[in-house]
């Protein structure tokens, strides 16, 4: 990723406006509460309103993809453990995860306390967007791990083995746009969002499960990946899924 895009890429690759996010040609445009955007800091607070004021429309379908992550094991460390000492641990996750996902053009599109959902393919464009999905989701494994062992946690009962993430990815059509009438930042709603919430909530601790259809469109990723079949909550039948491992 460009770290230091100039223009908003977002904006760029949804309307073919230049709208400048960096540098002197920037300031006007803060003036008028148009600034870079806490989901991605090469896209801009235009994407987030684009929908009802520039498209027209509360939502489109899209095609993306869908990665979520969860601290495995932070319940129980969060009844145990300091308040000081465990918003370090989900100020650590949260960083590094942002990290990753900006690193491979994604966004950022909520944080949940120990949790997040990324999206990739909207609103940068990214042609091989399920091997940007899961690059991220490999460095999320790699950095969190690296994280969170260097915490001091000095704790009575649980290990520091009980805590790691855990990851799901899942890639298909979805509708993006603004659902609320009381804010207006975009999200994305659908199936493939519902499974890939499914699968991280059934991944351990360094484990990401990728679903059939995300694994057919990165065959080097997949390439010796275990399949597992998961009983998911809200779907009447086993769904199989590759389980991808931090190396």
């Amino acid at each position: 990723m460009d770290s230091t895009a100039r223009i908003c890429r977002g904006c760029w690759d949804q309307m073919h406006v230049p709208i400048p996010i960096r540098g002197p040609l920037a300031l006007p445009f803060r003036a008028f509460g148009i600034t870079r955007s806490k989901m991605n800091p090469n896209i801009c607070t235009i994407c987030e309103r684009s929908f009802r004021y520039v498209k027209k429309q509360r939502h489109i379908s899209d095609t993306a993809t869908i990665l979520f992550a969860d601290i495995r094991g932070f319940t129980l460390l969060s009844e145990r453990m300091d308040p000081v000492l465990l918003s370090e641990i989900v100020s650590a996750f949260q960083d590094r995860c942002a990290q990753a996902v900006w690193a491979h053009d994604g966004i950022v599109n909520k944080q949940m306390g120990d949790g997040l959902m990324a999206i990739f393919n909207f609103p940068i464009k990214i042609k091989h967007h399920v091997d940007a999905a899961l690059a991220a989701a490999l460095d999320i494994q790699r950095s969190c791990t690296s994280a969170l062992a260097s915490l001091d946690l000095r704790l009575d009962g649980p290990s520091l083995e009980a805590l790691g993430v855990g990851v799901g990815v899942h890639t298909g059509q979805v509708e993006i746009g603004e659902f609320s009438t009381f804010r207006s930042d975009f999200t994305a709603i659908g199936s493939a969002v519902n499974l890939a919430a499914r699968l991280e909530s059934q991944a351990a601790a360094g484990e990401i499960l990728v679903s059939v259809e995300a694994a057919v469109q990165a065959p080097d990723l997949m390439a010796g990946t275990q399949t597992r079949s998961f009983t998911l909550k809200g779907i009447d039948h086993p769904v199989p899924a590759h389980v991808l491992f931090k190396s």
